[in-house]
């Protein structure tokens, strides 16, 4: 299956198709996968997520599913690459990975049925939907900062033509450790549906990527960690966290909470632990 990069060469964005361990550029250069500096694999107008889709993770959140997807927004100027650093603000504890495949628009489309939406799909791409629930209790009907901060949507490493969806597994690793194991079958609602659904009233355009919900495992992690997540045929989007340059001002806006919202959601839905939990790591 063609993948597509988008790197920086001799200074200067390039596109470029995957050939082994090289990076092809339309005038023949080339650069090894390992020496490239990764850009963002499609340039969107717009990022929209599902909020649940995995069956894992709605069993995980002891709760039941709407009757139909809800969705929030993360700004595209939360956009991140392959080995991009993802930061967490100084001040903040509570940051998630979330291992997803991103749906890459590739025409423009509205009011489309399911069974003509992959039409509309250029590709697939792997997604990390982080997230900051320090924000949670102020944020949780936007997710505005709780997901849509600097840095929390790296995408990666390529744009991949021609996958079938269906029967993949995506994992995510911590610092090698597999901490998310699920599959595109245990979807409630397919890459198609969700394409049709959201493009019922929004104009979908060449670029634009949904994220198609996380498996169970969502957890935290803290600078120095290495998450990355794989999923079967499009590759392994490695990113690691760092702390912040500088603290979550304190002279005006919300600040940051932790609150049994806030420790029950980054953990994992582990409601029976309100009150009595013993201290997590920062």
């Amino acid at each position: 299956m063609p993948e597509h990069r988008r790197i920086l060469l001799n200074g200067a964005v390039a596109e470029t198709v995957r050939e082994g361990d090289e990076l092809v550029a339309g005038d023949g250069r080339r650069v090894k996968t390992d020496d490239a500096v990764h850009l963002p694999p499609v340039t969107p107008t717009k990022i929209i997520a599902v909020h649940l889709n995995h069956r894992s993770r709605v069993e995980e959140f002891q709760i039941k599913l709407p009757a139909t997807p809800t969705y929030f927004h993360k700004p595209t100027s939360s956009l991140n690459a392959h080995r991009g650093e993802v930061v967490r603000p100084e001040g903040c504890k509570w940051l998630n990975y979330e291992g997803e495949v991103a749906i890459v628009i590739g025409r423009t489309c509205r009011n489309v049925s399911p069974a003509e939406a992959g039409e509309y799909i250029a590709g697939y791409t792997v997604a990390n939907d982080f997230g900051l629930h320090d924000f949670r209790d102020t944020d949780a009907g936007s997710m505005l900062r709780v997901k849509g901060s600097d840095t929390l949507c790296p995408l990666g490493p390529g744009l991949v033509t021609g996958w079938d969806f269906r029967g993949k597994y995506l994992r995510t690793y911590v610092n090698g450790t597999v901490a998310q194991d699920g599959s595109t079958d245990e979807m409630e609602w397919d890459m198609h549906y969700l394409v049709a659904d959201i493009a019922r009233t929004i104009t979908l355009c060449p670029g634009d990527v949904l994220l198609s919900g996380t498996p169970a495992n969502s957890r935290p992690v803290r600078p120095g960690d290495l998450v990355e997540v794989e999923v079967e045929g499009l590759g392994r989007l490695a990113n690691r966290v760092v702390s912040g340059p500088a603290a979550i001002r304190a002279d005006l806006g919300a600040q940051p909470t932790e609150s049994e919202e806030v420790l029950s959601t980054a953990l994992g839905g582990d409601w029976e632990f309100r009150g009595i939990r013993s201290p997590r790591r920062g």
